[in-house]
């Protein structure tokens, strides 16, 4: 469980970047194609990303409060990387 969170956080911020690419592009170029097919596929990433986290919070420890402020962290654009990093690592990896 915990691997599959670790790596869906990664994943969630690496479509984020790519979304606001997509979107700096579709400003610059006027080329929205990239916007149309990430901004979907971003959006339900985040949505997984937010069920593994509602789903599994009493499995990795959390209150709610920490759940939530991890959803937001998420929706943060280098919020997935930080969340693996900071909280998700440390209770694969005890010290």
């Amino acid at each position: 469980m915990l691997t599959n969170l670790r790596r869906i956080s990664v994943i969630e911020a690496i479509s984020y970047f790519a979304l606001l690419i997509a979107t700096i592009l579709k400003w610059a170029r006027d080329a929205e194609i990239g916007v149309t097919i990430l901004g979907p596929i971003h959006g339900v990433l985040y949505l997984v990303f937010a069920a593994m986290i509602l789903r599994h919070r009493t499995q990795l420890g959390w209150p709610w409060t920490k759940a939530l402020q991890a959803l937001v962290i998420g929706s943060l654009p280098v919020g997935g990387f930080w969340l693996d990093q900071k909280w998700l690592a440390p209770l694969q990896n005890p010290v």
